[in-house]
């Protein structure tokens, strides 16, 4: 017992000390996973993913500007076609007179510069004096340039004469090309550089005070000397737009200037340079002009809304998780299942990144855990073909042995019965000549030959039912249907078994109800009636009572065996027709058996498309019930 426990200690910490090892190695290997996917530059198609989550809320609708406080004046071709090309000079004078009228709060030249600072605009120098005087009428009147000097060279940001006294202001758009993305969309705007504000965020902290103090604008994050953080696109259409002929000719609403930024720009069709890729348009024919781009990087300040990445320890974190998960997944679950658990985490991820970003403006990296999932799983899938293919040629080898074995034992078993049968045939009819000769035995003798003959019945019946074993192992039994009286059956099996139970001082009581014949295989079904009739009385103590009993039930017939038995211990039930099984309360007892009875038994009653089933308590005895389709 001591021993046995000893094993069984040794057997369990084994199996634990393999579990943890399995468990650590999956650890490690979701954990470098991590680690080579999180190392990977993934921004192209993280900024994919994020210029579709901002899609996803302005198709939905929640993109909307509650005050814009921006409008475009646009140069188009139209205006072109009205003044006979660009407007010059002369005509943007006499803009700006009438502008003035309506009291804008910021006007802002985002026109095109030479490099000499210089605006392309034709006209004399006296158009160009009388420009720059209307111009200084504006209290935040600023041309607009992409150049962004460094700390001492500010002196150096100036318009070419004879506009030098105007506001020549930096207001940088970015683009994707050499950082981040590479794909030319413009996503980020600059905050400041070398400590140094672009004009943005100025004009922006005017209707905004609460980004007076540039370090309160949302989002922002360093790449090299500058301070950038991301636009938050909305559709061009949320901001009013006129032409520059409609200002001139005051064609436009009451109030439609005053107080609000006044953005002056082109769009003519003319140059691709005028138009920038966004996360809204990717396609050419989409762009909008950079002057629009300009208004979104504004607003973007104004409502200090722009989008928060979360930081890169999250990703890595994710990462990780989902890295564990999808080795654990395809390690331990069956595929289907490990499918369905991944595909739902995805989706699940995704949808919870979509919400927080709709909702709160908060952006979750997606691309390294979306890789993980896809890596992971490929990665580790023909691991565990490689270790399933290797298992299942072991059990393909194990099985054929095992069919060998069974093919062996099945043959020997066979052989041997035969083999047996021979002398046995020859034992039992000596015992027979014996019995009938007229010579006087004497009392041991007479026993001595009713023992011989017992025997040779007890291994007769195990003989039979090894070879029908073995014919059920190899063909099957075929069934010969006949319509039979099974109270008939019941009758002749009972009076076969008379002499057993008069040794014992068993009675067995008759309880058949009258019953329609039944198409059955007679022989087989008195081969059940008999194996559970000598069994009820093989395991009844003398003196008892047996009980058979016949009815019908509605579609069935049903056949009862009772006894006052032994009874059969309640863990054993389960097991009882399972081939060569004996209880445990019988193995110890001089009760011979094969173990088979009750196996044939229920297999020739399922032939009949029946059942057996069994009642029965330790020392209380067992009833077994057999059930027969009328219509079978």
């Amino acid at each position: 017992m001591g021993e046995n426990q000893s094993n069984k200690r040794i057997k369990n910490f084994h199996r634990r000390y393999t579990k943890q090892i399995n468990f650590t190695i999956k650890t490690l290997f979701g954990l470098l996973a991590a680690h080579l996917i999180s190392s990977l530059n993934l921004e192209y198609f993280e900024s994919s993913l994020y210029d579709l989550r901002l899609k996803t809320k302005a198709n939905l609708g929640l993109s909307q500007i509650e005050d814009p406080k921006i409008v475009l004046v646009i140069i188009d071709s139209k205006t072109v076609e009205k003044y006979g090309g660009y407007p010059s000079f002369k005509d943007h004078a006499l803009f700006l007179q009438k502008l003035k009228n309506y009291d804008p709060q910021y006007v802002l030249y985002d026109l095109k510069m030479t490099t000499d600072n210089t605006i392309e605009i034709e006209g004399s120098k006296p158009d160009q004096l009388a420009f720059k005087d209307h111009a200084l009428r504006f209290n935040n009147f600023h041309v607009l340039t992409q150049d962004q000097p460094m700390k001492g060279e500010r002196d150096k940001l100036k318009l070419a004469e004879p506009l030098s006294e105007l506001n020549l202001s930096s207001a940088p758009r970015t683009s994707d090309n050499t950082l981040f993305a590479k794909d030319g969309v413009s996503r980020r705007l600059m905050v400041s550089y070398q400590d140094q504000s672009t004009l943005q965020p100025l004009v922006a902290a005017y209707y905004n005070p609460q980004i007076q103090d540039v370090t309160q604008i949302r989002g922002q994050f360093d790449v090299f000397d500058s301070k950038n953080t991301y636009i938050h696109y909305h559709d061009s259409s949320q901001f009013k737009k006129y032409t520059f002929e409609d200002v001139v000719n005051k064609n436009f609403p009451q109030d439609t200037f005053k107080g609000k930024v006044v953005l002056v720009g082109y769009n003519t069709g003319r140059s691709p340079k005028d138009y920038m890729a966004t996360p809204l348009a990717h396609s050419a024919e989409d762009y909008p002009t950079k002057t629009e781009v300009q208004a979104n990087i504004i607003q973007t300040l104004i409502d200090n809304n722009a989008p928060l990445r979360m930081p890169d320890t999250m990703s890595v974190i994710i990462t990780a998780l989902i890295s564990l998960l999808t080795v654990y997944v395809t390690l331990a679950l069956k595929p289907g299942r490990g499918l369905f658990i991944l595909l739902s985490t995805l989706i699940s991820l995704s949808f919870v990144a979509v919400s927080l970003f709709i909702l709160f403006g908060w952006w979750v990296d997606l691309a390294h855990p979306l890789l993980a999932v896809f890596l992971c799983y490929y990665f580790f899938i023909p691991y565990r073909l490689i270790k399933e293919n290797r298992r299942s040629w072991e059990y393909y080898q194990k099985n054929k042995l095992l069919k060998q074995v069974e093919e062996l034992k099945t043959n020997f078993i066979s052989m041997m019965s035969h083999d047996l049968k021979t002398p046995l045939a020859r034992i039992i009819g000596m015992t027979e000549v014996i019995h009938k000769d007229t010579q006087q035995l004497s009392s041991n003798q007479r026993d001595a030959l009713d023992t011989i003959q017992n025997s040779s019945d007890d291994l007769l019946k195990f003989i039979n039912a090894i070879l029908q074993y073995g014919q059920i192992e190899t063909q099957g039994v075929e069934l010969h249907k006949q319509s039979k009286d099974i109270n008939q059956l019941l009758s002749e099996v009972i009076k076969k078994h008379e002499f057993l139970a008069r040794v014992k001082k068993i009675k067995i009581i008759q309880e058949l109800e009258p019953l329609f014949p039944v198409a059955v295989d007679p022989e087989l079904i008195k081969q059940v009636f008999s194996n559970l009739l000598e069994n009820a009385i093989k395991y009844s103590p003398d003196d008892s009572t047996v009980w058979v009993r016949s009815r019908e039930d509605g579609d069935k017939l049903l056949v009862e065996f009772k006894d006052q038995g032994i009874g059969i211990p309640t863990v054993d039930l389960p097991n009882i027709f399972m081939k060569f099984f004996r209880t445990s309360n019988v193995k110890t007892s001089t009760i011979k058996g094969s173990g088979l009875g009750l196996y044939l038994a229920q297999y020739f009653v399922q032939l009949h498309k029946g059942q057996i089933t069994v009642h029965s308590e330790p020392e209380q005895g067992s009833q077994f019930i057999v059930e027969l389709f009328l219509n079978n």
